[in-house]
């Protein structure tokens, strides 16, 4: 039941041949068993979920009109607050908060009928590649448990591959949704910058942050996507571009559509097997009807150190709330307000977090602050206009997601430059604000999910689902799921 699709479960939900509360406990059921080795999930709401999901029989029992996903199981990133659950970032600094309302995703997708069954583990604060710097202890793939799931939203991406929920929520900073889809094989989107709405999305790097989706296919992102996009008035950088039935446009033909192959991405850098799948997802479109135009992005050296000067800036910012004084951890018996925010801070606060507020601060600094943060915002501007010039010439752009499939745990954890580095592919959409997915595009010789990357201009998420929807029709990448039988007896 639990590899089925959305719209599959919705009609068995229709149909009687099961209740929301049954399917509910199936997937309470799989986070029971499998969870204590995979680590995906931190909070289970296990009481909360079964009185949402007898809400939504009630509502099939008494003839309501149904939205497609009520009933349907999620789980949400555990940076989204939820009210009377606890909202930890990852971090011990949030370990016991418990945040008073829901965020604007939280919201619309209760509203919708989704049954929530829990929060789903997280690189500290969003800051990381690997899901290994959390203070719950690392997530870990569902296909090779000693590998890392990606993150910073690893957790959401290996619980979905796992068959703990049919899908669930992410956030994207810089790669944080679209490189844990690739690696544990599921898909993922990161809408345009102000698609969906930030308010209750606890911040990392306030320009770049944007909530999205992770589901096994792009026909089941359509209708979460359709849940959550559009304006929030709550949010200042909430964007009132018209929303579209996402789900409608699936089935649009690929007769006509350019998509552009950069040149800069195929270097020495990509592993062959990624470029290798890469290039087969180009000519199964190409199949389909598109047509495949070569393309540069000039400016695509520049995008790492752009990248990580502006959200350690962010960062260094938007973390100094945590000071003990108001919620989160606060260190016991401070001798003063001076040592109550310095213990408090450096207890709370991980490596990883702490190593990224110290650059961003320097960042900030006076004399310092026009050599790099200024800096930075033009090459920002710089990096944007290329991806401008780009879609004069294509409607969409293909590019690997990741250099190489996922790496074994503790492998980049004292090498966070090369951790770093694994976002190459992918903080330049964020930068530029643009919307892009990771999609399942075949495996490595050792079993390893390999993902593939569509990027689109701004607020053409539909086009972006569509051309997935395509090739996820003429391919089965998408239908792989890992065994979990090999730390979990279960039935499938």
């Amino acid at each position: 039941m639990h590899n089925r699709t959305i719209a599959s479960l919705a009609t068995g939900l229709q149909t009687g041949e099961f209740s929301a509360t049954e399917l509910c406990r199936h997937f309470l059921a799989r986070i029971d068993a499998c969870n204590d080795t995979l680590n995906c999930v931190i909070t289970t709401t296990a009481e909360g979920a079964l009185e949402a999901a007898q809400a939504s029989d009630d509502r099939r029992a008494n003839n309501a009109a149904l939205g497609e996903l009520d009933g349907i199981p999620l789980l949400h990133k555990d940076v989204f607050c939820t009210a009377g659950v606890r909202t930890t970032c990852g971090s011990k600094m949030l370990a016991n908060f418990v945040s008073p309302y829901d965020a604007t995703v939280v919201e619309r997708l209760h509203q919708r009928g989704a049954v929530m069954l829990g929060k789903t583990n997280m690189d500290e604060f969003a800051m990381g590649s690997t899901n290994e710097h959390s203070y719950f202890g690392p997530a870990r793939n569902p296909w090779n448990t000693e590998h890392v799931p990606g993150g910073s939203s690893g957790g959401s991406a290996s619980a979905v591959a796992a068959g703990f929920a049919a899908f669930a929520t992410g956030t994207d900073t810089g790669g944080s949704i679209r490189q844990p889809a690739a690696f544990c094989g599921v898909t993922g989107l990161k809408p345009t910058y102000g698609r969906v709405s930030r308010y209750g999305m606890v911040a990392f790097a306030s320009s770049l942050d944007q909530g999205g989706v992770f589901a096994r296919s792009a026909a089941d992102v359509a209708p979460a996507l359709n849940a959550i996009a559009g304006f929030d008035p709550r949010d200042s950088s909430s964007s009132q571009h018209p929303t579209d039935d996402y789900a409608a446009n699936l089935a649009q033909d690929l007769r006509g559509l350019r998509i552009g192959v950069v040149r800069e991405h195929f270097s020495d850098g990509l592993d062959s097997e990624v470029a290798d799948c890469v290039h087969a997802a180009a000519a199964t479109l190409r199949e389909a009807g598109a047509t495949l135009v070569n393309i540069s992005l000039n400016e695509t050296a520049l995008t790492v150190p752009t990248y990580y000067v502006i959200a350690l800036a962010e960062a260094s910012s938007n973390l100094s709330r945590f000071d003990g004084a108001r919620y989160g951890h606060r260190a016991d018996n401070p001798q003063s307000l001076e040592d109550m925010y310095e213990r408090s801070r450096s207890e709370g606060f991980g490596d990883e977090v702490k190593r990224r507020i110290m650059l961003g601060t320097y960042a900030l600094s006076a004399g310092y602050y026009d050599a790099y943060y200024g800096k930075a915002q033009q090459l920002r501007r710089l990096i944007t206009e290329d991806f401008a010039r780009a879609f004069t010439d294509v409607d969409l752009i293909l590019a690997p997601t990741t250099p190489a499939p996922a790496f074994r745990l503790g492998e980049l954890v004292d090498d966070p430059v090369n951790m770093y580095l694994s976002d190459i592919y992918t903080c330049a959409i964020n930068l530029a604000g643009l919307p892009a997915l990771s999609m399942p595009a075949g495996q490595s010789a050792s079993g390893l999910p390999i993902g593939a990357q569509l990027i689109g201009a701004h607020f053409q998420e539909s086009r972006l689902l569509n051309v997935a929807h395509a090739f996820q029709c003429r391919t089965q990448h998408h239908l792989a799921a890992p065994d979990t039988g090999a730390y979990a007896e279960i039935s499938r």
